[in-house]
């Protein structure tokens, strides 16, 4: 099959990019300027030159294929609704080229835009409410072209980890170098889904070849790791002391990461593991972030 990837020289599209081809699949990688096409040559990969600002150029890679996967997203949170916007805009105009085409799409979402405090199944629709509502529109869409002739369905990813990056684990790092403190809200008692990298480039492999239209997918390894457990593990590696804030400090102290640390979402993937035959076998949060590999930066 020939797949037409998104975000392919991020963390997650590199390590998509290493099991497709794995598996014997070629990969057209979309890249919005000279270094990511470079990466993408060194990486063996053809490149699409687009971005996702300008999605009729998304719609010529994937109309161009046999399969989708998107995974890019724009990471800039101080701009949250607006990129939400922009990436409902590229999945629409995705779907559309590929409408009655039977092809399959993989929209990536998340597993933090689930309704809190409350362990999500793969039952679960879309969050209606919160920081969830935006992204949960998107997975309406890819629902509605599931009807339409696209085998269209959705991969939600928690905190995706090795010992390099780990989803927005990797901001609270920030966080605590430049606070001096490693810390968590209240009692720290708030829990993420996570995976490991490799465990969600498998999961996204799987669901090309053998998704279903309409269905909802859950990368995840670990159901919910406390915030605590996350606080303890960088304040040993990093040599900071360990500190509970309040909720209503947290936002001075956590920036736009607040309105996500104290997020209570546990999420399981019992009925992705048994829809797609796919066993999570890497190593967890804790032990990659004891693991951590540090830099200067």
């Amino acid at each position: 099959m020939r797949v037409f990837l998104t975000g392919a020289s991020g963390f997650i599209g590199s390590a998509v990019i290493g099991e497709l081809k794995a598996a014997g699949h070629e990969v057209l990688g979309l890249a919005r300027n000279d270094d990511n096409a470079a990466k993408l040559q060194a990486a063996g990969v053809a490149v699409h030159r687009g971005d996702v600002t300008e999605p009729e150029t998304l719609a010529a890679g994937a109309a161009a294929c046999d399969g989708t996967i998107h995974c890019a997203f724009i990471h800039d949170f101080s701009r949250f609704a607006e990129n939400i916007a922009i990436d409902r805009r590229a999945v629409e105009t995705m779907l559309a080229a590929m409408e009655g085409s039977g092809k399959p799409f993989i929209l990536t979402s998340g597993t933090l835009m689930a309704d809190p405090d409350r362990e999500a199944t793969e039952e679960d629709g879309p969050s209606t409410e919160g920081a969830g509502a935006g992204r949960g529109a998107t997975e309406l869409v890819v629902q509605d072209y599931a009807r339409r002739g696209v085998r269209a369905m959705i991969v939600r990813l928690p905190q995706v980890h090795d010992t390099r990056k780990q989803g927005l684990v990797t901001y609270a790092i920030q966080v605590a170098r430049e606070k001096g403190v490693s810390a968590y809200i209240g009692d720290g008692s708030a829990r993420w889904a996570a995976a490991h990298v490799s465990d969600v480039a498998r999961l996204y492999r799987l669901a090309l070849e053998k998704g279903q239209a309409g269905a909802r997918y859950h990368a995840v390894g670990e159901s919910g790791v406390s915030m605590r457990e996350v606080a303890d593990a960088l304040g040993r590696r990093l040599k900071l002391p360990v500190v509970s804030v309040t909720p209503e400090d947290a936002p001075a102290h956590f920036g736009f990461l607040a309105m996500f640390a104290n997020r209570d979402a546990p999420t399981s993937s019992r009925l992705t593991q048994e829809r797609l035959g796919w066993t999570p076998t890497g190593p967890g949060l804790i032990a990659d972030l004891d693991a951590l590999e540090l830099t200067d930066a």
